[in-house]
């Protein structure tokens, strides 16, 4: 059975780190764009970063960039997303999801979704 798996999220303060792992099982990853996106209460699903099937290629929403790292390491089947300089409004719900299409920050591309993973930045 095809299955996401985040991890890593936390309660953080801002200017504070943390690195999420999206682990896949049931199929292999290397074939797959992931994506990681991200939901705050009331709010959309906004896409956040995307890496391409072999690593070549990757993408970040504008309030991101500069702070947030994303990274694949294909012979274990995980992608990570690290994130640096965290702020409060990166507060949500992160998801990552894989999709046979190219790396792209648009939820309708991904077939497959994880749980997601709760990130909190409070101080």
């Amino acid at each position: 059975q095809l299955q996401l798996v985040e991890s890593g999220g936390s309660l953080v303060q801002p200017g504070g780190s943390l690195r999420l792992s999206c682990a896949a099982s049931g199929f292999t990853l290397h074939f797959n764009a992931i994506g990681w996106f991200r939901q705050a209460p009331g709010k959309d699903r906004e896409g956040v970063s995307c890496i391409s099937s072999v690593g070549i290629k990757t993408n970040y929403a504008d309030s991101v960039k500069g702070r947030f790292t994303i990274s694949r390491d294909n012979a274990n089947n995980t992608v990570y997303l690290q994130m640096n300089s965290l702020k409060p409004e990166d507060t949500a719900v992160y998801y990552c999801a894989a999709t046979t299409r190219p790396c792209g920050l648009f939820p309708e591309w991904y077939a497959y979704w994880g749980q997601g993973t709760q990130v909190t930045v409070s101080s």
